[in-house]
Order: structure tokens, then C-alpha cells, then sequence
């Protein structure tokens, strides 16, 4: 041919080529050095890497003078999958890996993958010599090929999210709908999307928004078209203008008066797995979204079109799920918040309980921090509630956190969240507590149980109304409003160094003191009325009474567990008494002190059993002895707190941290 030999004086061409791999960001500038090298490495004329794709050939690159493709020789190179010669031309297969594959879940099987061909013209190198330069091209795409994929995947994935973001925020279903066909036309450089939503029951899929259709919805059966395939198989299916465009419904074209050239659709799936419906984008534009030009042949989807889009879809449903729900339950919410706020009150009329009645009554609708003191089970949570709903943020949500029953090492997941991989156990991204209360408020238990470290995360939040998920670095804002209880002095703790003076000062703007069930009079024998009505109706018994020795001796009970103890009290009465008027004995025999005192255990039960009957009781005499004191009961047992909630629910006992306190 007339050309001269490659100098083997020269630098290994291979390695040169390997090194230009390392070195590129991107797959189209190595191709374009890398095959300039070869063409000049091999002198020749021409060199193409060619991609067959469902029998269709394409040129993925070229350097040198512009040549058609050699089909019947690259063909021939498939087929054998050996180099080969024909006329001026040499030829060899490329076994370089083409794009990842589709690696969401219910991608299609069996896609058909690009095969590469690389071929030269003009070369008086040997086949055997070219086959060499041809397998180290393959191993260089080898190394920019992924690398280029995980960046591409994840512009893809922060652009998904910066789009889905917006989403959690709509609260109703047809703005909601148009943002997410935008969203994917916008993403996958297409002219137009729809979400088709299935309703079963009726056999329909319901495409919104569908332009060109009056109303802007579409209906269509469930077995019909392309979407019917999706929704039925739960596959997603890529129909391109070469390939399946009978797969096209044709009556939906003429419904509409558009033209369907390709299109992607995937099936949009709820958390559980059921499918919702269908997620359709279609025609692509070539290059940009100005949109295609007349006389411009149109183009199909990619796999990572469909790719994602699948990953669209699966914040789609999520978000597509919630808005549903909340469109549900937006209805009646008022009215449910109306009865909350009916139903949550502090019952009685002694001095204390009226002064704390009228000071939640002034501070309700502030912004201003609360805490909330007093011995376990008088009431902090109801107080709590109160001040909730009594205030503007009614409508929003109320969190509530004991933070004496969960672990230090957990404390900071539970309240900020997690991102999926933070830690060993985090095989999900989780939301935290104060992103749960959003613009709501979030009561926070026994707070003087939290540790020091857990102390200053928690005052940086509130200094700068900001949360870090745990394992993350985007700040969240947050707006919720903190209110605290404690059963423990914070002014003690503070002195002695357990408790951070910011912090407390942070929190106790204004302090409500709860008064114990003992110092509250005639206020025990109207809650033991309260609860024995409630008890006896859920018993479904007449109205119970008590006599005036029952009143005397309810008063004069010293109530260790303060209401909580009163309303377990009045639930054991209700069903077990057999009479309709509850007389002094029956309240003395179910006191605390008398059900824990002596051998509480038969000496006829199995030794299991037995020990079990003995640990409870103990524990119940440990929590008597310390006056509801939680972290007291523990300290005597030789528990954390946190392990003495644990050992009571293993004994399926009464676990109070997320009970109410009335």
C-alpha cells in the first residue's frame, strides 16, 4: 500500500494509549486522541470505531479522512469475532464494556448491548499487529468507560434530587403531576411526559397531565399500549423510531393529534412493591430541548434515558404515595385537630392547676422555648399538648422524643436523622425528629437525661435552626418550636457540671412547674372520676360511684406514680370490681404498696414463671420506693434507664417512656 512501517524504535504505542486513559476526563476526548495516535502509529489513512446496535451500525469516532463504514467487513468481524482483512481495510472486535447495564429495579432483561468494532484504512501494518493496537484500546475504554459512567451517575443522581426536592413540599396531586412531567422532560431531553395513574378497580390507567386531550387527562384501558405492558409486567420498555414503533397505540396519537416517534416508560412502584402505574416519557430531542427541527429524523431513548427515568419514578411514587395520603386526610384534619384540642385538658380546679391552666393560656401562641417541670406521670406531656394546640402551629405536627429511652449512641440519629451508610446499622436514609416536626413542635422528655455531647448538638440546632443528618453535610432548616420536661433539678445539674448553663438557659425562658397528684386535693377524686367513666363505658359496665370513705381514702393515698398511677389504678377497678359502687377497701386493696407487699409469687408455678413473677414485682417495688422516679429505680436496681425500659417491655410490663401522662 505503499506506506511505511511503523518505527519500533519508537515508545510502546500500547502503553502511550493506556496512558491517555488515565489521563482524559472524558470518553470522547480519549477517542479523539487516542485514535489519532493509532492512525498515526499504524500510518494510516483512517481510523473508525464503529457500535452495532440492534443490527444498526454507528460510528463512534473517527480521525483521519472521512470514509463510510465497512458494514460487511465489521459485520463479518462480529460473526467470527476474529480480525479480518478485506481490501484496503483492516478490522478486529473491540471487547471493551459498554455502558453499565440498567441497574434499577425491573429493568429490562436481555437489553441489547452496542458490540464494537474498531477499523483502519491505508495501513501496511500486519493483522496480527493491528489486532494487538485494538486490544489495548479495549482495555483502555476499560478504565474511562466506568469512570466516566459513576460520573455521569452522579450529575444524574444530584440532579434527581435537586428536582425531586421540591416535590415532598406540593400538597396536592395535579401541580404535583405537571412539576414531575416537566421535571422528566427537562432530564431526559424529551418533548413531553405523563404519569398514568392505575386505577384497577375499574381496569383504567388515568394519564395526567395529558395535553391536546380536553380536561388534560387521558384514560386508557390497563391492557392497552406500551403503559399497559408496563403496569401488567411491571418492565420498562424503550420503542424507538427504528425499532417495535408498532408497539405504539396509535388511537392515543389520534385522540391527541400528536405524533409518538419513541418513547421510555417504567413502572412507578410504591415502597411495598405494588405498582401504581406508569411513568411515560416521549420523543426525544437530538442534542438539546429546543425541540426537533423540521425534516430532522427523530431519535430514541438510551439506556440511561431509562435508567433515569426509573430512578425518577422511584421518588415519583414516594412522592406521589404521600400527596395521595395527604389529599386523604387534609379533609378531615381539621376536624381531627378540633377534637385533639377539645379532648387535651387538664382536669381539676385547685389553685395550682389553674394558675398553669391560665399561664399556657398567655404563652400558647408564642414562639417562646418552654420548660416543663415535675415528678413522672403528673402530666408533662398533656401540658405539652396543650400548649400544641392551643397555638397556631395546631395544624402541624407534634413529635414527641423521650430521651431517657434511647441509647446515648442513638440520641443524635433519632432527633437529626441519617443518611443511608452513616453507620454500620443505617441501611436506609432516615428522617429525624426535627424534620419530622417540620414547623410543628417537638416535646423533648426528660431531657436532663441527655449526655453532654448530645447537649451541644442540640443547642447548635436551636441557636442556628439548622440539622446535619447524621453521616450527611446538607443543612436542614427547621422551624420547630422545642419544648422540654424533666422529672430532675437542670439547676442542680447545671451546678454540678451534668448539665450545659447555655443550653438550660436556652430552654427555660419560661418554666411550668406541675404540682404532684398528692398536693392536688379534691383535684384526685375528679380525675378517678374522669378515668373510672372512661373505663367502665370501654368495660361496658354502668356508671361507677364511690362511696365517701373510697373519696377520703383516694385523697389521702400519697400517689407514688402520681396520675399515671391513679389511672392504672381506676382501668383495674373498672374491670375487676364486681359491684357499682367502689368502696374504701377496694381502693386500698389496689394501692401500689399493698398489691407489691409480701410474697407475691405461688409457691406452685414453674421456676421460669416464678422468676419472671419475682423480677416484675421487684421492679414495681423499686419504681414504688422511688416515688415514679425512673432513673431513681434504675440507679437502685444497678440499671441504666434506658435498660430498665427494656427489661420491663422483655416482662411485658407497662414501659412508660411513650405513654401520655394522663
Amino acid at each position: 500500500m505503499g506506506k511505511t512501517s511503523p518505527n519500533v524504535d519508537q515508545p510502546d504505542p500500547g502503553c502511550e494509549l493506556l496512558l491517555l486513559a488515565a489521563q482524559q476526563a472524558t470518553e470522547t476526548e480519549f477517542l479523539a486522541r487516542g485514535l489519532s495516535q493509532i492512525r498515526d502509529t499504524l500510518a494510516a489513512d483512517t481510523v473508525t470505531l464503529a457500535a452495532a446496535d440492534r443490527g444498526r451500525w454507528t460510528q463512534v469516532a473517527q480521525a483521519g479522512a472521512e470514509a463510510p463504514l465497512p458494514t460487511e467487513l465489521l459485520a463479518e468481524v462480529l460473526d467470527a469475532h476474529a480480525p479480518q482483512a478485506e481490501g484496503d481495510w483492516l478490522a478486529a472486535p473491540v471487547d471493551a464494556p459498554s455502558p453499565p447495564p440498567v441497574d434499577a429495579p425491573g429493568a429490562a432483561e436481555g437489553a441489547a448491548t452496542a458490540q464494537e468494532v474498531l477499523a483502519v484504512r491505508g495501513s501496511d501494518a500486519s493483522l496480527e499487529e493491528f489486532a494487538r493496537r485494538a486490544a489495548t484500546l479495549a482495555t483502555a475504554l476499560a478504565c474511562v468507560r466506568p469512570r466516566q459512567h459513576d460520573r455521569r451517575r452522579l450529575h444524574r443522581l444530584e440532579t434527581i434530587l435537586t428536582i425531586t426536592s421540591a416535590w415532598n413540599q406540593e400538597r396536592q396531586m395535579e401541580p404535583l403531576l405537571v412539576k414531575m412531567a416537566e421535571a422528566a422532560t427537562k432530564l431526559l431531553v424529551a418533548d413531553r411526559a405523563s404519569i398514568f395513574l392505575w386505577d384497577k378497580p375499574n381496569k383504567t390507567l388515568v394519564g395526567r397531565p395529558a395535553l391536546g386531550v380536553e380536561g388534560g387527562e387521558l384514560r386508557i384501558g390497563d391492557e392497552v399500549g406500551v403503559v399497559g405492558e408496563v403496569v401488567q409486567t411491571g418492565e420498562p420498555r424503550r420503542v424507538d423510531p427504528q425499532h417495535d414503533a408498532e408497539s405504539i397505540d396509535r388511537a392515543v396519537d389520534k385522540q391527541t393529534g400528536y405524533q409518538t416517534d419513541s418513547l421510555v416508560c417504567v413502572p412507578l412502584r410504591a415502597a411495598d412493591g405494588e405498582i401504581l402505574g406508569a411513568f411515560e416519557v416521549i420523543n426525544k430531542l437530538d442534542g438539546d430541548a429546543e425541540g426537533r427541527r423540521e425534516g430532522q429524523a427523530p431519535v430514541g431513548f438510551s439506556r440511561e434515558d431509562q435508567q433515569a427515568l426509573t430512578e425518577l419514578a422511584a421518588h415519583a411514587a414516594t412522592a406521589l404515595a404521600n400527596t395521595q395520603e395527604l389529599e386523604d386526610l387534609v379533609a378531615r384534619h381539621q376536624v381531627v385537630v378540633d377534637e385533639a384540642a377539645a379532648e387535651v385538658n387538664m382536669i381539676g380546679h385547685s389553685p395550682a392547676i389553674e394558675a398553669l391552666r391560665s399561664t399556657i393560656d398567655r404563652i400558647a401562641d408564642t414562639d417562646l422555648a418552654v420548660l416543663i417541670l415535675g415528678e413522672n406521670g403528673t402530666g408533662k406531656e398533656i401540658v405539652a399538648r396543650m400548649i400544641h394546640y392551643h397555638s397556631s402551629r395546631r395544624n402541624e405536627p407534634l413529635v414527641a422524643v423521650n430521651c431517657a429511652a434511647i441509647p446515648d449512641t442513638l440520641l443524635e440519629s433519632e432527633l437529626f436523622g441519617h443518611e443511608k451508610g452513616a453507620f454500620t446499622d443505617a441501611a436506609e436514609t432516615r428522617i429525624g425528629k426535627f424534620e419530622l416536626a417540620a414547623a410543628g413542635t417537638l416535646f423533648l422528655d426528660e431531657i436532663g437525661d441527655m449526655s453532654l455531647g448530645g447537649q451541644s448538638k442540640l443547642l447548635r440546632v436551636l441557636e442556628e435552626k439548622t440539622v446535619v443528618r447524621v453521616g450527611g453535610s446538607m443543612p436542614i432548616h427547621t422551624e420547630a418550636r422545642v419544648i422540654a420536661a424533666t422529672n430532675q433539678s437542670l439547676a442542680k445539674m447545671v451546678a454540678n457540671k451534668s448539665f450545659r448553663q447555655d443550653l438550660y438557659f436556652r430552654l427555660n425562658v419560661v418554666t411550668l412547674e406541675l404540682p404532684p397528684l398528692r398536693d392536688r386535693g379534691d383535684d384526685i377524686v375528679l380525675l378517678a372520676e374522669h378515668f373510672l367513666g372512661e373505663f367502665a363505658r370501654a368495660a361496658g359496665r354502668r356508671r361507677l360511684k364511690f362511696s365517701a370513705a373510697a373519696r377520703k381514702a383516694l385523697v389521702a393515698h400519697s400517689w407514688p406514680g402520681n396520675i399515671r398511677e391513679l389511672r392504672n389504678m381506676m382501668e383495674r377497678l373498672a374491670y375487676l370490681t364486681s359491684g357499682e359502687r367502689i368502696d374504701e377497701e377496694d381502693v386500698k386493696e389496689n394501692t401500689l404498696g399493698a398489691r407489691t407487699g409480701g410474697s407475691s409469687v405461688p409457691d406452685d408455678l414453674p421456676l421460669a414463671e416464678a422468676t419472671t413473677r419475682f423480677q416484675q414485682h421487684y421492679i414495681e417495688r423499686s419504681i414504688a420506693r422511688s416515688r415514679g422516679n425512673m432513673r431513681a429505680a434504675a440507679d437502685r436496681l444497678g440499671l441504666h434507664r434506658s435498660n430498665l425500659y427494656r427489661k420491663m417491655r422483655q416482662l411485658e410490663m407497662q414501659a412508660d417512656e411513650e405513654e401520655e401522662d394522663y
